[in-house]
C-alpha cells in the first residue's frame, strides 16, 4: 500500500482543486458523512494489537519521564526527541509533531515477527553486535532487522524490541535510560522566553528483558492497520446505491424498499431480499391492472 505524505496536529489540509463543468457547477452533490470521517480516520495514530499488525509510518514511545521517542537525523544520529503532540504526558496519546520521529516499518519476508524500520532520511535503524545504534545505511542486512515481543506490562501493553547484539543463550533489547537533564531556552530569539528542560537519554541496543528501560510503546497510522483496513473493504461491500438498487429490481423503488435492501445488504440477506421485493413488485402490478 502506498504511503502517503504525513500529516500532523495542526497541519492545514490541502484543499483539492476540481474542474467542474458548468451543469456541475449547478449542481449539488451530496456528501456522505461516512466519507467525511474515513479522512479523518486515515490520519490517527493508535497502537497495534499484535506484531503482524505493524506496518506503515510508526512512532516508537521511549520509557522516559517525561516521555520522548526514537528519532533519528539526516547523518544517521539516533537520538531521544521530546514529544509535543500529548495529553498530560500520558504516553499511550504521544502522536509525531515532527518527521525525523517516523519510521516506516516493514516486515522482513520469512521470519517470524522481524521488521525493519527505515528512518526519513532513507537509513535503517541498526543495532551491531556491541548494542550501538544508528540510522546509516541505506541497505537492509542482519543488524537492521529486529525482532518485535508484545506483552503486558502492570496491565498495559507493551513491546520489545530485540536486536542482533542478542546471543545464542541470552536476548538482547533497545532500550532507553535517562542519564540526566540539561536546560534550554525555548526561543533563542527572545531574552525573556521561558526556559525548559530537555532530558539526556542513553539509547542502546543491550538491554535486558525485565529491565523497564527496554518496555516501549509502538503507534501507527490507523490506515495501515490490517483490521481497519478489513473494515474499510467491508463496509464498500456493503454501500449500494438507489440507482443500482433499482437497476438490479428493475423498476423504480420507494424509500421502505431502498433502506430494507440496504439492510440486507449489511446482514448477507441481500440476495434474498432482492427476490422478495421482485416478487411484491410483479404482485403489485397483477394488483393494478
Amino acid at each position: 500500500m502506498p504511503v502517503k505524505p504525513l500529516m500532523f496536529k495542526g497541519d492545514k489540509k490541502p484543499k483539492k482543486r476540481k474542474h467542474r463543468t458548468d451543469d456541475e457547477r449547478n449542481s449539488k452533490a451530496l456528501v456522505h458523512s461516512d466519507n467525511v470521517d474515513q479522512s479523518t480516520e486515515d490520519d490517527i495514530w493508535t497502537t497495534a494489537d499484535q506484531p503482524s499488525d505493524l506496518s506503515g509510518p510508526t512512532i516508537l514511545v521511549l520509557p522516559t519521564a517525561p516521555p520522548t521517542c526514537l528519532a533519528a537525523d539526516a547523518h544517521g544520529n539516533v537520538f531521544a526527541s521530546p514529544i509535543e503532540n500529548i495529553v498530560e504526558s500520558h504516553a499511550e496519546t504521544a502522536e509525531p509533531h515532527d518527521v525525523r520521529q517516523v519510521w516506516v516499518t516493514s516486515s522482513v519476508a520469512g521470519t517470524a515477527g522481524m521488521i525493519n524500520l527505515k528512518g526519513s532520511h532513507g537509513g535503517f535503524l541498526s543495532c551491531d553486535s556491541l548494542g550501538v545504534l544508528g540510522a546509516r545505511r541505506e541497505a537492509r542486512g542482519p543488524e537492521e532487522g529486529f525482532v518485535v515481543e508484545a506483552f503486558e506490562s502492570e496491565g498495559r501493553q507493551r513491546w520489545r524490541l530485540r536486536t542482533s547484539a542478542s546471543k545464542p543463550d541470552e536476548r538482547r533489547y533497545l532500550s532507553a535510560t535517562v542519564t540526566g537533564s540539561a536546560t534550554a531556552k525555548h526561543d533563542e530569539d527572545d531574552e525573556e522566553s521561558d526556559t525548559r528542560k530537555q532530558v539526556s537519554v542513553s539509547l542502546r541496543g543491550d538491554g535486558e528483558a525485565d529491565d523497564p528501560s527496554t518496555h516501549i510503546i509502538i503507534k501507527m497510522q490507523a490506515q495501515f492497520k490490517p483490521t481497519v483496513q478489513q473494515n474499510k473493504e467491508t463496509k464498500a461491500k456493503e454501500k449500494v446505491s438507489r440507482h443500482e438498487l433499482e437497476r438490479v429490481i428493475g423498476r423504480s423503488l420507494d424509500d421502505d424498499e431502498v433502506r430494507r435492501l440496504k439492510r440486507a445488504k449489511k446482514d448477507g440477506t441481500y440476495h434474498e431480499e432482492v427476490l422478495d421485493v421482485r416478487v411484491k413488485g410483479k404482485h403489485d402490478k397483477f394488483a393494478s391492472s
